[in-house]
């Protein structure tokens, strides 16, 4: 029996097969994630009940396709960072970076890109622009500079450096749970490619923006007046934060070899840090610090996660996935490379105009049925790392890009700041191609 075979549901629906019903919910759900004329986890569960209603999947098997591992993960991080947060570090951290350049404006856009790209490696994209865009903006106001460049900046560095790790990324969640990549694996494949469109970004922003930034000394004089200090509210908050952090850094690093997955070790962290942030105080202070901690999770985006893993199911199980993971084999005549640079450069433009999370679910058990044309899973390894390339960096092409992106765009327009979509997208999606070019070279001398 052929792949298609096994996952098509015989019975039709009203009359409409299975596959053009499952076809007709994603379409819908696509549409409306990509308009947001509907809030994007709202249509993710009218999507996902509509799989079950329609009897495309039943309910256990609606259940079966959530990915708690990744659901965990998210929960778990977004737990120990919202408490975490509460110490002040990640002000005290912006304020140290902006005094150590002594407040140079060209020198400052490059350290608040490297701090995005190495907060969003070892957090996460989304809650790193969630916790330095305000400070941004705040330094950017005190040093009476235009704050664009410094954002765009860090939408780019956001998703570069949430591309270096399993968990920097949510593409990355998803491949690394799917598959059973260990933090590792991350690290050492797409981690260098990351390493190089850095550098380049680097360069290329400060050619545009970073040399031609001035500001007065009166300016920055004030900007150095700023306690660093002052900014660490928690103190014992902060080192019971970091002690966990770090077992958890370890835990991703070395749990996977031992059956440990990154979704229990983020919930084992967060669960530690809110025993060692209520230990030894009132009843009445437990509750409230408990309710705050699971205050700052965002549950919009878990469910819109639930919702798109259900939505996923039901298409694979209708065998509309098999088919399209046949096309791709054919039309690439069943050569890896083709087949690898095909998805990265599809996963690229997708990426630009689709926000990337709901394109690589739907992607993964496309890759998954193309195990039988290359020779068993471990063939498909490639393939995986290409996948992560095109939906990270095709995630800077626009600013519905990546959740990143529209968190920044979001923050910004609060300030009254507000990021163009055609302005943005005018040297963003130039941008993009170039930094895939880039990934591209390395990907064909050490993937492939």
């Amino acid at each position: 029996m052929s792949i298609e075979q096994t996952h098509i549901v015989p019975e039709a629906i009203l009359g409409v097969s299975p596959m053009i019903a499952a076809c007709a919910v994603l379409f819908i759900v696509y549409f409306f994630i990509i308009t947001e004329k509907i809030h994007q986890t709202v249509i993710a569960l009218l999507g996902a009940v509509a799989m079950i209603y329609l009897g495309i999947v039943n309910q256990h098997l609606a259940i079966q396709g959530i990915d708690f591992n990744t659901v965990f993960l998210l929960i778990g991080m977004m737990v120990l960072v919202g408490i975490m947060q509460r110490s002040g570090f990640f002000q005290y951290v912006a304020i140290i970076s902006a005094k150590t350049v002594r407040a140079n404006p060209r020198a400052l856009l490059v350290v608040l890109s490297l701090i995005t790209a190495v907060f969003s490696a070892l957090l996460d994209n989304v809650t790193t622009v969630m916790l330095i865009v305000p400070i941004t903006l705040l330094l950017t106001e005190q040093l009476k500079l235009n704050p664009y460049p410094f954002l765009f900046s860090q939408i780019f560095f956001s998703n570069v450096g949430g591309m270096a790790t399993l968990i920097g990324d949510p593409p990355n969640i998803l491949i690394g749970s799917a598959v059973g990549f260990g933090f590792m694996d991350f690290v050492y494949n797409v981690g260098p490619p990351a390493v190089f469109v850095g550098i380049f970004l680097f360069l290329f922003f400060d050619i545009v923006w970073g040399r031609k930034m001035q500001t007065s000394m009166r300016a920055r004089a004030h900007l150095l007046r700023y306690d660093a200090a002052s900014a660490l509210t928690d103190k014992p908050l902060l080192y019971k934060s970091l002690f966990v952090l770090a077992l958890v850094l370890a835990g991703f690093t070395i749990g996977h070899a031992h059956g440990f997955e990154p979704g229990t070790v983020a919930l084992s962290g967060g669960a530690l840090l809110m025993l060692l942030d209520t230990f030894s105080v009132s009843k009445e202070e437990q509750g409230k610090r408990i309710h705050k901690a699971f205050g700052e999770v965002e549950w919009d985006t878990i469910f819109f996660f639930i919702g798109l893993f259900i939505i996923v199911t039901g298409v694979e199980h209708s065998g509309l996935l098999a088919i399209v993971a046949h096309w791709i084999v054919d039309v690439t005549q069943g050569d890896l490379v083709m087949t690898g640079m095909t998805i990265m450069w599809v996963s690229t433009i997708a990426s630009a105009f689709i926000n990337n999370i709901p394109f690589v679910a739907t992607l993964i058990p496309v890759i998954n049925s193309m195990a039988t044309d290359f020779g068993g899973k471990e063939m498909l390894e490639p393939l995986w790392w290409s996948l992560s390339i095109g939906a990270c960096l095709g995630g800077n092409g626009s600013i519905v890009g990546a959740s990143a992106n529209v968190m920044v765009a979001s923050y910004a327009a609060r300030a009254g700041q507000s990021i163009s979509f055609l302005k943005f997208m005018a040297l963003a999606f130039p941008l993009m191609i170039v930094t895939v070019l880039i990934a591209t070279i390395y990907a064909y001398f050490f993937y492939f």
